[in-house]
């Protein structure tokens, strides 16, 4: 009874600190809203690759598209999306960049990533949000 006792605890432990753990993206790399320890985005932590700039966008989701839908940015610039809902459930995917986030009306997330490819790439709503949800995309294009 003992040994099941603690092989019961053991595994009780491992999961529980697998949970604790920074998620992972597919990459391997640790998600973060961005922000430095003192809430900013731009602050002496934020970190801005060699010849880029940091490009800040606040996009709407709402039934069915965004605004905006087109964002153009450099390749190198660092991009801050600030993304908010005006009416529904919507989701945020941008799969190329590892963006992949539900956005909940009444609230904002704010995503950063590095536009380190050259390209024209879909972002679309992958939380279904009504009878015109599959027309809801967008564009970013990185030149």
């Amino acid at each position: 009874m003992e040994k099941r006792f603690a092989a019961f605890f053991l595994v009780l432990l491992v999961f529980f600190l697998g949970c604790t753990q920074p998620q992972q993206s597919n990459g391997g790399t640790p998600i973060s809203n961005g922000a430095g320890p003192d809430g900013s985005l731009n602050g002496d932590d934020a970190v801005t690759p060699a010849g880029g700039e940091t490009k800040e966008f606040d996009v709407r989701a709402f039934q069915w598209g965004f605004n905006p839908s087109k964002i153009e940015v450099s390749e190198g610039d660092t991009v801050v999306l600030r993304i908010s809902s005006e009416d529904v459930d919507h989701g945020f995917n941008l799969p190329q960049f590892g963006v992949n986030k539900k956005i909940v009306p009444g609230e904002t997330v704010t995503v950063e990533f590095v536009a380190d490819k050259k390209g024209t790439y879909r972002f679309f709503c992958n939380v279904f949000c009504g009878e015109g949800h599959e027309q809801m995309e967008g564009q970013l294009i990185v030149n």
